[in-house]
């Protein structure tokens, strides 16, 4: 099903022109380069024994392979914009962003560092490919978005009991400029401000944090599920991203954590950590689209 959704979305798309193409090392911007690759071959092996009919399972194991790895916020924001590589140290949608392309490679019963390249790079950019610091999904709706058009996730917040709506206007990049160095150049501060278009007056489901002690709605959740946190601040749909894992006290938060400094399963569960968070407003449920 997934690569049904995928050639149709290839050969619809009018607006966002999309191409598979291979990525050599050249156009990789690498933490190591060696180790790197390694990490990701031993990875795709290991997981093969996974099967693709339970993909949230897969995410699950993979995203355990990462726990005690170093946070480090900015991993991707050096110019100029380079698909850029890292399995040594990660921020919250760096972490989910890794282990979604190692799953999907897994899906796709491919297991060559390249394959996962072309995954990460499909993944993080509009057109599939990087083109400037615009090209990169920024915004996690917009990641959302244009990631369920090419078949590689589904929503699933609405199908969860008790789930909301709310409406946001995307625009905290452009009022945010001095926030991000590679906005001071005006094209790619036009690039923003046009995808944030858009987003003007966008409607999202979601889960209040408040009825995340609810019986329906924790049993919903399954290990693996990726979860975009949904915020109070104003402009801002997601502030944080992680993967729901399932402990003997309910659902937690296996996430790139920069207040432990780490990749972590949180000690809190996700009722408790929401509740603690003064910004959160609820959650948001993505699953990986089987094929």
């Amino acid at each position: 099903m997934r690569k049904i959704i995928t050639l149709l979305y290839i050969a619809t798309s009018l607006l966002i022109p999309f191409t598979l193409r291979g990525v050599t090392p050249s156009q990789i911007r690498w933490h190591n380069e060696s180790t790197d690759t390694t990490k990701i071959t031993k990875l795709l092996i290991q997981a093969t024994d996974f099967s693709a009919s339970n993909p949230n399972k897969l995410m699950e194991f993979i995203g355990r392979q990462f726990v005690g790895m170093p946070y480090k916020s900015g991993t991707l924001e050096m110019e100029p914009e380079t698909l850029t590589i890292n399995l040594d140290e990660f921020d919250c949608t760096t972490f989910i962003e890794t282990v979604t392309a190692l799953a999907l490679t897994i899906e796709d019963r491919k297991n060559s560092w390249q394959d996962f390249a072309n995954n990460l790079e499909s993944l993080r950019y509009r057109q599939g490919e990087t083109n400037g610091y615009a090209s990169r999904l920024h915004y996690f709706s917009d990641w959302i978005v244009t990631n369920i058009h090419r078949g590689y996730i589904k929503e699933v917040t609405d199908r969860i009991p008790q789930s909301d709506s709310q409406i946001k206007t995307l625009d905290y990049m452009s009022h945010n400029r001095a926030s991000y160095p590679a906005l001071k150049d005006s094209a790619t501060f036009e690039g923003i401000k046009n995808m944030e278009v858009g987003y003007r007056s966008h409607r999202f489901p979601y889960i209040k944090s408040a009825r995340l002690t609810s019986k329906p709605v924790t049993n919903a959740l399954k290990g693996g599920d990726i979860v975009a946190l949904t915020t109070k601040i104003g402009g801002l749909d997601v502030s944080h991203v992680g993967l729901i894992v399932i402990e003997k006290d309910g659902p937690h938060l296996l996430h790139a954590s920069s207040r432990e400094g780490k990749v972590v399963v949180d000690k809190l569960p996700l009722a408790e950590y929401m509740r603690k968070s003064s910004n959160l407003t609820g959650i948001r449920v993505i699953r990986l689209q089987t094929q």
